[in-house]
């Protein structure tokens, strides 16, 4: 595997792979890799010639009072795990490579970047959809991979890639979850024991929500007061929002009859958590609705 941290180096490389026919595969992290991290990297392997990590923790991306500087930097495991995959191009940018003096353009998904985690993170999905952007056009993969833990950034980055008629296929692949539950995260480091039990509230909350569905629930509000009472009871935890929205725009829904897609976001101390799932009503509703008509 080769570490490049240059720009120009990688998009040389890019070039070159290109024009000898190699399909590129890509994944974009800010590193702390785990397991949700490897299964994008094994999915994009098995579909590529060639796999192009990248590892860059995106300054644009964070608001003032958020934990840019505290956010886990680990290059030596995080290479030996992408070595361990079988990447073979490990790209490290520094910020002023991704961001050079004077740098003034950004890229921003109007009507999907402003709600949910834009509406709790201003500017947020703004760095977001700008360095994906720049990754991609310095990449210049095939196909790049994203996971669905991060649903509504999958949501705005797809869109992104559809507006902007980019050259590239994106996967949004499962999130990939603990023993207990919990969605991997590189944040989830934060957790104390204490904290990481409590947090195990969440998939347990969206569970509860899939069921609550199974047995015939269907309104905003029934399906949103369920998770909201599950995650009530944990005392660690504050809840910030839980919305039932549209799988595509991202509107509210006030009641369940398409595939939707159940959002929340949870602070436990200073960590900030997301966790969704797919909701959609069984299919006997839809039979029930033909026969009625």
């Amino acid at each position: 595997m080769e570490i490049v941290r240059l720009v120009h180096t990688m998009r040389e490389i890019a070039r070159r792979e290109r024009a000898a026919g190699a399909k590129i595969g890509f994944v974009p992290t800010m590193g702390a890799l785990h397991d949700g991290h490897l299964s994008l990297i094994r999915r994009v392997k098995e579909i590529s010639d060639i796999v192009v990590v990248s590892l860059f923790v995106n300054p644009t991306q964070f608001g003032p009072d958020e934990d840019f500087r505290a956010y886990p930097r680990e290059l030596a495991r995080d290479a030996d795990l992408c070595i361990a995959e079988g990447v073979s191009y490990l790209f490290t940018p520094e910020a002023d490579e991704m961001y050079p003096p004077g740098h003034s353009t950004f890229v921003e998904v109007e009507g999907l970047s402003d709600r949910l985690e834009g509406a709790s993170r201003p500017g947020h999905f703004r760095g977001v959809t700008t360095v994906v952007l720049k990754l991609l056009e310095i990449v210049r993969p095939t196909v790049a991979a994203f996971g669905r833990k991060d649903a509504q950034q999958a949501v705005i980055i797809k869109r992104m890639a559809r507006d902007l008629m980019l050259d590239v296929e994106i996967l949004e692949l499962p999130i990939v979850r603990d023993e207990d539950g919990v969605a991997l995260s590189s944040r989830n480091a934060y957790l104390s024991p204490e904290q990481r039990k409590a947090v195990r509230a969440i998939p347990r909350a969206l569970e509860t929500a899939r069921e609550e569905v199974a047995a015939g629930k269907r309104s905003h509000n029934d399906i949103t007061g369920v998770v909201r009472g599950v995650l009530a009871a944990e005392r660690l935890l504050r809840v910030d929002y839980v919305e039932l929205v549209d799988a595509e725009r991202l509107e509210r829904v006030e009641e369940l009859a398409g595939e939707c897609l159940l959002l929340l976001a949870v602070r436990s101390g200073e960590t900030r958590l997301i966790d969704n799932t797919r909701l959609r009503p069984p299919r006997k509703d839809k039979k029930d609705r033909q026969q009625r008509t």
